[in-house]
């Protein structure tokens, strides 16, 4: 299974692909580390990110889809824009999207038996979010 993990901020979906096959875990070089949205009042720009999106995970072949789910109010609430490019995500047919929560992301990496620094990744430091959570996934699986 080729999966990839999203954390929203702001108006970027920042992304990472991760794969798991005999235990052994590979991150594909990718041609962009995130997606955004940059106008998110015109729908036409919210289909061209969801195209754009839609498009990035064809091409990786990427089949399921983590999304890193965010407090709905309260300080930490994700922004309202944050949730256009997460329902534009999860409206994608192609591809089976779930919402992990952060208590869900912590339990998995907390009882994973491999220890990933993640500065061996080759991943960009703001994607260690998006690492973490289809990690984490793939973890419990």
């Amino acid at each position: 299974m080729r999966a990839c993990g999203v954390e929203i901020k702001g108006n970027d979906a920042i992304i990472c692909i991760m794969s798991k096959e005999n235990n052994l875990y590979d991150i594909p070089h990718t041609r962009v580390q995130k997606v955004s949205l940059d106008n998110a009042g015109d729908s036409e720009e919210v289909q061209k990110f969801q195209f754009t999106f839609a498009k990035l995970m064809d091409d990786y072949q990427v089949t399921h889809v983590f999304i890193k789910g965010r407090a709905l109010k309260g300080k930490f609430a994700g922004g309202p824009i944050g949730f256009k490019l997460e329902a534009a995500i999860q409206l994608i047919k192609t591809l089976n999207v779930e919402i992990l929560a952060s208590s869900f992301i912590k339990k998995e990496l907390a009882k994973s038996q491999i220890d990933i620094d993640f500065r061996d990744t080759g991943l960009k430091q703001y994607q260690e979010q998006a690492f973490s959570t289809v990690f984490a996934y793939l973890e419990s699986q």
